[in-house]
């Protein structure tokens, strides 16, 4: 399906992005393939109408004869890049395909609900009579009606979906690469595997490796610092991995828009306006976060480019586009922010910074390699070091460090595109330091989300442009001679050979794999009364509410909805706390109603009426957390099998 989407769109963007249409089809068809069915839910048809304009578009193009063998055989290096890291990624999952920990509760949860029921907002399987109008779902949504087009279920469709991000992602950095690059065009494709240096230093005080993981992205003090080896390999189908690839995407439009706006047609400089529109307009739905960074980075590229028009004397005709693309961007989901109840605390700012060791243990590569291609600029204007006095006098160290590079890069005459990428990822970086968004987590974890959200952004953007200076050194020296076609063939082949070898050789499982697709597979042993309800909930269709116990968040609890999609009354209650706030009381109120259902039979009944609640479930978690005594009339067992039950309110 991924494939069909993509070959359908790419010829209509050969005449603008030639060489780089086949890549950059991948990103540009699944993003209108989501609005498409974005638009269907909310007017409540059917998704798969969302396909008809592929088909169209596929035989207008076959029609007009734009496909041919030879044509299509000469993109083979695109294909390949985004098989390989698509099956390496599935290989990973296979290993570990679980959905069992960490945040996979709610994500598969919310694909299973979207899968369920199309709908625009979806519905909240943590919180009976809600919508997912309090949070950027737009991530579940594309992969849940990927889903349902291709007729994969969601708990193997959460396995496929990271895969997808990956490959996207990766072809577009490759992309970006090949636009950067004249030689080692697959340098920027590194921020893929390599971790931060606190991984090495966390070996270095003797952890084992899934310690080292998890605390390489734990190491500025109270903060969340995630790269893309640990997001993917950890796992979770969450947002800010999601956005990964619509990141990337934006990025290479971007570039590619400065590099060749001159040379651009009208209608050129309109379409690809118009996908850095479509773009930047999914962002606050995917991960409202990439918003806050890639608006601010699109102003400041569309800037770039109108005062270089402006320069060579050309008036607003030529450079018009950009104006369109920031109001496109919100008009295009404009229903989405009529229906969005949710708001953040505002801007503070940081009064307790990071410590500088920690920093560099996050952000050590990229300042490291900037530093080294500065050596010259440094040793020439010493005295721009002083940039750095302002914020080691007010205790910024970390702002400091950041600040070196840039200045340097911001006095060179000309800029190349490394250039730019290095200036906007590292101001990222030193604004994280001086400000954050204030939200629910508390005093101890304030900075906590913004450092989380911000810092993959900032490895993406950095690395890109690290990596491409990186190559562009290498090509330069003429060290490194150029590999004959097949002795490079060969060493490719040996190095992905290698790659998918790792995900078997290295305990990625976590003591959690189950060796399948099936993310629910590994529920047949470790709770099989449970395997065999979720089985039967799934067959169920239509309006449905669901009563299962409640247990705190990040535990087995709450899995029943989580594995079905089907609403409870509650689920993981202070993921619900953070998006809702708790003004009218529901967070106590529905606990206890929770406890008191299971436990009081004259108000079992009674108390599903109040959450028109159509089924009771009744598992070893629910005998574990409650004394369950339930009435004698008022309900029928519709669902019995060992000490799993069903019931409905006669």
């Amino acid at each position: 399906m991924v494939s069909f989407l993509q070959i359908s769109v790419y010829p209509a963007l050969k005449k603008c992005l030639k060489e780089y249409a086949f890549p950059a089809s991948f990103a540009a068809s699944f993003l209108i393939f989501t609005i498409l069915t974005w638009y269907c839910g909310l007017a409540r048809i059917p998704v798969q109408l969302a396909l008809v304009p592929f088909f169209l578009l596929l035989g207008y193009h076959i029609y007009r004869r734009e496909y041919s063998f030879d044509g299509l055989k000469k993109e083979w290096r695109w294909e390949l890049v985004f098989l390989v890291f698509f099956f390496l990624m599935l290989a990973v999952r296979y290993v570990n395909p679980t959905i069992s920990y960490a945040e996979k509760f709610m994500d598969h949860g919310f694909l299973a609900s979207v899968m369920r029921d199309p709908v625009v907002p979806p519905l909240d399987p943590w919180f009976a009579g809600g919508t997912l109008d309090v949070y950027y779902y737009l991530g579940y949504w594309m992969f849940g009606c990927l889903g349902i087009v291709s007729g994969v279920p969601s708990n193997i469709a959460f396995n496929l979906a990271l895969p997808t991000v990956l490959g996207i992602a990766a072809v577009t950095v490759y992309a970006i690469g090949t636009l950067l690059l004249d030689r080692f065009r697959w340098l920027p494709l590194i921020i893929f595997f390599i971790p931060n240096p606190s991984f090495f230093y966390q070996i270095a005080l003797g952890k084992g490796l899934s310690t080292v993981l998890w605390d390489s992205t734990r190491t500025i003090t109270n903060t969340i610092n995630e790269y893309p080896l640990f997001s993917f390999t950890w796992g979770d189908l969450h947002a800010h991995v999601i956005s990964v690839f619509n990141q990337v995407f934006l990025i290479f439009i971007l570039l590619y828009l400065y590099k060749n706006w001159e040379a651009l047609s009208s209608r050129d400089k309109g379409l690809l306006c118009g996908l850095a529109a479509l773009s930047l307009g999914s962002m606050p739905l995917i991960n409202t976060w990439d918003v806050l960074i890639y608006a601010p980075v699109t102003v400041i590229f569309a800037a770039l480019i109108i005062l270089r028009c402006r320069k060579a004397g050309m008036g607003i005709v030529s450079w018009g586009h950009l104006l369109a693309v920031p109001p496109l961007a919100i008009l295009m989901y404009l229903p989405f922010y009529v229906m969005l109840k949710t708001s953040t605390g505002g801007i503070a700012i940081v009064k307790t910074p990071s410590d500088p060791f920690q920093f560099l243990l996050v952000n050590g590569w990229f300042i490291a390699i900037f530093l080294l291609l500065l050596i010259k600029d440094i040793r020439e204007r010493p005295y721009l070091l002083l940039v750095a006095l302002p914020f080691v006098l007010t205790g910024y160290i970390a702002a400091a460090i950041a600040a070196i590079p840039l200045i340097y890069f911001l006095a060179k005459k000309d800029h190349t595109l490394p250039d730019l990428l290095a200036i906007l990822g590292l101001l990222l970086l030193i604004v994280v330091e001086l400000f954050y968004l204030k939200d629910n987590m508390g005093d101890t974890y304030f900075r906590m989300n913004t450092v989380f959200k911000c810092y993959l952004p900032a490895w993406i953007i950095l690395g890109i442009s690290a990596f491409s200076m990186a190559g562009i050194w290498l090509a330069r020296s003429g060290k490194i001679p150029v590999l004959p076609a097949r002795k490079c063939a060969a060493l490719t082949i040996v190095v992905i050979a290698a790659l998918f070898i790792l995900p078997f050789a290295i305990p990625l499982d976590l003591n959690y794999g189950s060796r399948s697709l099936d993310g629910l597979e590994y529920l047949t042993v470790s709770h099989p009364g449970d395997a065999r309800g979720v089985a039967y909930l799934r067959n169920l269709t239509g309006d449905e509410i669901l009563v299962e116990a409640e247990g705190g968040d990040y535990t087995y609890y709450s899995r029943i909805s989580s594995f079905t999609g089907i609403p409870a009354i509650i689920g993981e209650p202070f993921h619900e706390y953070m998006w809702r706030g708790d003004t009218t009381g529901w967070y106590s109120s529905r606990l206890a109603d929770i406890k008191t259902l299971y436990e009081e039979p004259d108000q079992t009944v009674v108390l599903m009426k109040k959450y028109n609640a159509t089924l009771l479930y009744v598992g070893d978690s629910e005998r574990e957390k409650y004394t369950v005594n339930l009435p004698a009339e008022g309900l029928v067992k519709v669902y019995s099998d060992g000490d799993t039950e069903i019931y409905r309110p006669t």
